[in-house]
């Protein structure tokens, strides 16, 4: 079952960037690429614990802005590094607007 909820509109983030959004369950970082794909992961890296929002989105990774990890948004895995990891969330673009399933969200905060 999905729980899908309107969190923005697509042009709210800008190519290339990442904005967060908070919600009732944690903050979830929302990258954009420059073919204006999207994708949703937690906001700490794996490492130590770096917002992930703030690094620079390249191609459909992004590099944390402490210490250069680069997490691979399509499953959140670090790159390059023997562990590491962050949780994905699925999103999808209807409209113009972007809708964030928070159905993930919801069983981690209940855990």
């Amino acid at each position: 079952m999905t729980n899908w909820t309107d969190i923005a509109a697509l042009d709210d983030i800008p190519r290339r960037g990442a904005r967060v959004v908070k919600t009732a369950h944690g903050c979830v970082a929302v990258f954009r690429t420059a073919q204006d794909r999207v994708f949703a992961t937690d906001d700490a890296c794996p490492h130590r614990k770096g917002p992930l929002s703030e690094g620079i989105v390249h191609g459909t990774a992004v590099t944390c802005p402490l210490h250069n990890w680069v997490i691979d948004l399509q499953t959140g895995r670090a790159r390059g590094a023997d562990e590491g990891r962050v949780n994905t969330y699925e999103i999808k673009v209807e409209n113009g607007r972007l809708l964030l399933d928070t159905t993930r969200l919801t069983a981690r905060a209940a855990a």
